[in-house]
């Protein structure tokens, strides 16, 4: 199929900058089996080394939560540990059978395999964080995400496809493109240290002094179009309302409000899912701010409760609760890192060290 080609060309030479000798780690599942096969050839003729494979099967993390011992789930997988240690590039093709397929999980159970992945999601920020571990996550259209986001498959596919800029004659060129676009909001915003903004209930600042906005242009992520940063950890204050749903570990919250003093999220509402957060926010880190970013992908027009769309809705900010990106210089830890979302076409504002930069979801 000539599209999927297409898409893994594009995370093999653009994104993830596959070079000889070069070791790569593909986690998938088996619904991707026909993009797994055009990017594992990709990798071998781009002179990679080493391709190893993950994938999936129907139903494996229900089964593993439903059946294994507390040994189990506090044994980390040497494997997991290995690559993320040695390995030159990792591409997580996310391909759901089911989005609700560890529902059932306890959060102690949940937590006791949180606690057995540390060192690896540890030893994985930090590589990342330098490139030295080249990352990617990306998509491949299912029944299971289609149906999350109200479309029929073929839709989907057209949809994500359309996203990845798989449908423009050069797609690398056309995410080259979105870098020169984002470059000069991406400059100004590194020049100011004071951010602010401003929405639908709510009213948000945070300092940026001593961190670095990243101009996001579809290498970590495909696709991508945002600018990011990690807020000071002890600097917000005010109130933030996410318009949007999200969705974590297949449970769902609506209608989040988070009231933060000096960097400490004090007290949170949601209209459907409160039990989650109340959950969440007994886990080390997710008190804080991991992630401040805006969403410049105006070709996302819709949500579709999957977290590397919604983020990148042109005309839209989000937040991430817990673990920062330490590129950008942020220091809190923690084993969720947690995006939410919020629009800003209807009146949203940001304002850098006092003056208007952005507003009704567009750079002024």
């Amino acid at each position: 199929m000539e599209i999927l080609r297409k898409y893994a060309h594009l995370l093999i030479h653009y994104c993830l900058e596959v070079k000889p000798g070069d070791k790569v780690f593909i986690s998938t599942t088996l619904l991707a089996e026909p993009l797994l096969r055009e990017v594992y050839a990709a990798a071998y003729a781009a002179g990679a080394a080493l391709v190893e494979c993950d994938m999936a099967f129907r139903e494996r993390e229900r089964l593993f939560f439903e059946n294994a011992t507390d040994e189990a789930l506090s044994t980390p997988s040497p494997f997991s540990t290995m690559a993320m240690k040695t390995f030159d590039c990792y591409l997580a093709i996310r391909a759901p059978f089911n989005l609700r397929d560890g529902n059932s999980a306890s959060t102690e159970r949940r937590q006791l395999r949180n606690e057995a992945g540390a060192t690896a999601q540890k030893t994985y920020f930090e590589r990342t964080a330098t490139r030295a571990l080249r990352r990617n996550l990306c998509q491949y259209p299912t029944d299971a995400a289609a149906q999350e986001a109200g479309m029929s498959l073929s839709e989907y596919e057209r949809f994500v496809f359309g996203a990845c800029k798989l449908y423009t004659k050069d797609p690398a060129a056309a995410w080259l493109q979105v870098r020169a676009d984002q470059q000069q909001a991406t400059d100004h915003l590194n020049q100011c240290s004071l951010i602010r903004y401003v929405a639908d209930s709510t009213d948000l600042t945070f300092s940026t002094k001593g961190r670095i906005w990243i101009n996001s242009d579809g290498q970590t992520n495909m696709p991508s179009g945002e600018i990011y940063t990690s807020p000071v950890e002890d600097s917000v204050n005010g109130t933030v309302h996410f318009s949007f749903p999200g969705l974590h570990n297949g449970r769902e919250v609506e209608g989040v409000t988070l009231w933060v003093k000096d960097g400490l999220i004090e007290r949170w509402e949601a209209r459907r899912g409160k039990d989650y957060l109340d959950y969440i926010f007994t886990i080390p880190g997710t008190r804080r701010f991991g992630e401040a970013a805006i969403g410049t992908n105006y070709d996302i027009t819709r949500i579709t409760k999957n977290i590397l769309f919604d983020e990148k809705i042109g005309g839209s900010v989000h937040l991430a609760i817990g673990q920062s990106y330490l590129q950008t210089g942020g220091k809190n830890e923690s084993p969720v890192h947690w995006d939410m979302i919020t629009d800003m076409t209807a009146g949203g504002a940001i304002y850098a060290d006092g003056e208007i930069i952005y507003e009704n979801g567009k750079f002024k």
